[in-house]
């Protein structure tokens, strides 16, 4: 479900960066301005736009989740700082609007922070490590510390 908004909006994104070209300008043209990048805005759009369709699909097949929430991120924060200007709105009705969309977009930061963190059940490896090393210092021995390392390898096979 939380990559379904990346999906449609990148897939619109790619195929039409033109008509979210003057808000990106807001991000854009600053970049453009320091040297930073010669790029034109709607090709960054165009990008931006790729990125949140391929890795919004790679969540929603579970495939590389991490990397996926990490690309997704990266990719919203400009989005969010580009297309929900509240805070420049004048009209009262548009400017709740932007802050509920500035806002939604903050919540989905939130839900990518805590997919790309979720070990799915599963011990992190981490703390596989440090399980394996408690146990072999608690029961010494040289036994003690191939029988974790084996457990360590078990699970790190299962995941």
């Amino acid at each position: 479900m939380l990559a379904s908004i990346f999906v449609v909006g990148g897939l619109d994104a790619f195929r039409d960066p033109a008509s979210k070209a003057a808000r990106a300008a807001a991000v854009t043209e600053p970049l453009r301005q320091s040297g930073f990048s010669n790029v034109d805005t709607e090709t960054m759009v165009r990008v931006n736009g790729g990125v949140q369709f391929v890795a919004g699909t790679f969540l929603a097949l579970g495939r590389c989740r991490r990397v996926a929430c990490l690309l997704l991120l990266g990719s919203l924060l400009p989005t969010t700082y580009a297309g929900h200007r509240f805070w420049e709105e004048t009209d009262r009705v548009a400017r709740t609007q932007q802050l509920m969309n500035f806002l939604k977009n903050v919540g989905l930061m939130g839900g990518l922070i805590v997919t790309a963190l979720d070990t799915e059940g599963q011990p992190s490896l981490g703390w596989r490590t440090r399980h394996a090393v408690t146990s072999t210092s608690v029961t010494g021995g040289i036994g003690a510390a191939t029988d974790a390392l084996s457990r360590l390898g078990e699970h790190l096979l299962s995941s």
